[in-house]
């Protein structure tokens, strides 16, 4: 992947997709006193943390895919990317309820279609067969430890499809996690640093791909995942 056009992104979100993003960080503002879905409530912090660190990913995606979103929280990087990539299909999975009315709000403020939330955790919605390797792609952001959550992202996945996982700068724990890779049937392809602008941090994006079935056993369940991680 060539380097991130940050200038393109801001120009998408601040322009382009201007109302959109407004209308998103409006809800996201109003919920946050009582559903308690993000840290981040100065409107700059909100445009390079939230917004623009989730669009910077939208190129590993190809068109027209299906895509599982892991703890979805309060929609990143889900909602940005279904903004500027309508053509996507995304499955919000998430454990606490009051998250998923605040997603099932934006999903309808936003006119989005083909945009599904799920109470649901991933290692149950994973022993569904409608859910079961039946995805192209799977994408989380500060959800767990890559050896943790990729027995979670895994499993959804189509052998041949890829786990996009927003991480930190810190790669070592992408490196770490080779073993559990390929006990889920996985493989690294690609990791990608970039530094936000106006130093907003390092962050990292990890390119795993689905090469084979993943083992029935896993996920293991009962917090095995995060306990005793692969």
């Amino acid at each position: 992947m060539e380097k991130i056009d940050f200038e393109k992104y801001e120009y998408i979100i601040k322009e382009e997709r201007k109302k959109e993003f407004e209308e998103y960080e409006k809800l996201l503002l109003d919920y946050n006193s009582r559903y308690n879905l993000t840290t981040i409530t100065e409107k700059k912090d909100i445009f390079y943390k939230h917004f623009l660190d989730s669009v910077v990913g939208e190129s590993f995606f190809l068109e027209e895919k299906s895509v599982a979103e892991i703890g979805s929280g309060a929609g990143f990087p889900s909602i940005p990317l279904k903004i500027i990539r309508p053509d996507l299909s995304f499955s919000l999975f998430e454990s606490v309820g009051k998250k998923c009315e605040f997603l099932r709000v934006v999903v309808e403020k936003l006119g989005f279609s083909n945009m599904y939330i799920y109470n649901l955790r991933a290692e149950d919605a994973t022993r569904k067969e409608e859910f079961r390797e039946k995805f192209d792609f799977t994408t989380a952001r500060a959800v767990a430890r890559m050896n943790s959550l990729s027995e979670y992202a895994l499993p959804f996945i189509k052998v041949g499809g890829k786990f996009i996982a927003y991480k930190s700068g810190e790669k070592e724990e992408i490196y770490e996690a080779d073993s559990a890779y390929k006990a889920l049937g996985g493989k690294r392809e690609e990791i990608l640093s970039y530094s936000l602008p106006e130093n907003y941090g390092d962050r990292t994006l990890a390119v795993i791909k689905k090469v084979s079935l993943t083992p029935n056993k896993y996920p293991r369940g009962q917090g095995k995942e995060r306990k005793s991680p692969l």
